[in-house]
């Protein structure tokens, strides 16, 4: 138990400062932009409490606005992603449930689930976030396509993250 909050706390914070320090300095010409703060998210046990999902994402979102002054946008966009995260994994449940102790990612789950929780939900975030930000009907497609481009982009980079944690289970 103490073991998994301190693995929790020092990704959060090695998250937040990835994504203040280096990810928010790196645009693709103003128009793709990559959050991997969100792995954070995606990365909390199945047994998380919904509650503190919310919560974590709230802090979450919040800690990033403080290094780009957006003022609540982050975080407004990690709890509807904490929000959906619930609903979203009764929605593609396994048959007999969740394994007590698994962790949503690759290893445990596989590629095709895998591909299919992250995405939906970074692109909720990603959606929301943009559309947030513009806040203007006039730049719906504009809006729409910055949105699909920095979820594809950013998921790119959670699949690199997700193989650098990948641990084979043949022996040698």
């Amino acid at each position: 138990m103490v073991f998994s909050v301190l693995k929790y706390t020092s990704l959060f914070i090695s998250l937040v400062l990835l994504q203040g320090l280096i990810l928010n300095n790196v645009e693709f010409g103003g128009y793709v932009v990559p959050f991997l703060y969100v792995v954070f998210i995606l990365a909390l046990p199945f047994e998380t409490p919904s509650w503190l999902v919310l919560v974590l994402g709230f802090v979450l979102g919040i800690a990033i606005d403080c290094f780009v002054s957006t003022h609540g946008m982050h975080a407004s966009a990690t709890v509807v992603m904490a929000f959906c995260r619930n609903y979203l994994l009764k929605l593609i449940a396994p048959r007999g449930g969740y394994d007590f102790n698994s962790k949503p990612n690759i290893q445990f789950m596989g590629l095709t689930w895998y591909l299919l929780y992250a995405f939906i939900l970074v692109l909720f975030h990603h959606l929301f976030l943009f559309y947030v930000e513009s806040f203007k009907i006039t730049q719906f497609f504009y809006t729409f396509g910055r949105a699909i481009a920095s979820t594809i982009f950013t998921m790119v980079l959670i699949l690199v993250v997700q193989l650098f944690n990948y641990k084979s289970t043949t022996k040698s």
